[in-house]
């Protein structure tokens, strides 16, 4: 899916008051332009979070629990802080370059393109959902679909079209975002097929730090039953002190 970690990435916050992207003569609002407040509203500059995820399978569960940074778009890592098994476990993404780390080999590894697609952590979320090598604004064409209410809200629904050579997997996107807030509602993803392979859906909407935000994100797939993946977030700080010297690998294997 996207460009960042969880969120995604991953990841997911509101201001309080903001004005719709309508034209000085009434023309309908530019869905990139509203993708693009999405995003800077739901991520800021730059920020800290602590999380939680739980896989949720028909014959067990399993949480991770994480910390993670972010700087603009090209700029996240993220530390596996639980189980005891996985602690250390570390994920950078610097620009163009992804890389993992792995505490019990000692060894860092750099992703290529081709496992973006892939499971992240064995959850429901992909590589690309959480480290996020993905922009929502360049890499897609963007269309309004209608507006609609959603779970006591009014949103965009926002279909968006993969761009030509670029390297995403889903053969299209449609978004919910609530159209006065700019918060990110709901999310399908579709197959080349057209064909639904999973929902993510947005909710607990509440203050953590200085804006109202979705605490929780859930991933359910579509063929599988009973299986999802939720990630809660428990610490939110948005516009740190951060800067790229931070995102570095060696960083990346003594934030433990």
């Amino acid at each position: 899916m996207y460009r960042n970690i969880i969120t995604k990435s991953l990841f997911l916050a509101c201001l309080l008051a903001v004005t719709p992207f309508v034209g000085a003569q009434g023309q309908d609002p530019n869905p990139a332009e509203i993708i693009d407040r999405m995003e800077q509203i739901m991520r800021g500059n730059s920020n800290y979070a602590e999380m939680t995820m739980r896989i949720e399978r028909p014959r067990y569960q399993r949480e991770v629990s994480m910390r993670s940074w972010m700087l603009g778009r090209d700029y996240s890592m993220i530390i596996i802080t639980a189980p005891s098994r996985d602690e250390g476990t570390a994920y950078l993404m610097r620009e163009n370059d992804i890389w993992n780390y792995d505490p019990r080999i000692d060894r860092t590894i750099r992703l290529p393109s081709s496992m973006m697609a892939q499971s992240w952590m064995g959850s429901d979320f992909t590589n690309d959902d959480l480290v996020r090598d993905t922009d929502l604004v360049e890499d897609f064409e963007h269309e309004i679909l209608r507006t609609e209410e959603y779970e006591g809200r009014n949103a965009y629904v926002i279909r968006m079209i993969p761009k030509p050579d670029t390297p995403i997997v889903w053969g299209k996107v449609e978004m919910w975002i609530c159209t006065d807030t700019y918060i990110q509602l709901r999310v399908e993803n579709f197959d080349q097929q057209d064909e639904l392979v999973n929902t993510m859906r947005l909710d607990e909407i509440r203050d953590m730090g200085d804006r109202e935000i979705p605490s929780r994100i859930t991933v359910i797939p579509a063929d599988k039953d009973n299986e999802r993946t939720i990630l809660v977030y428990e610490k939110l700080e948005f516009d740190i002190d951060i800067s790229r010297r931070f995102f570095t690998q060696e960083n990346m294997q003594r934030q433990r």
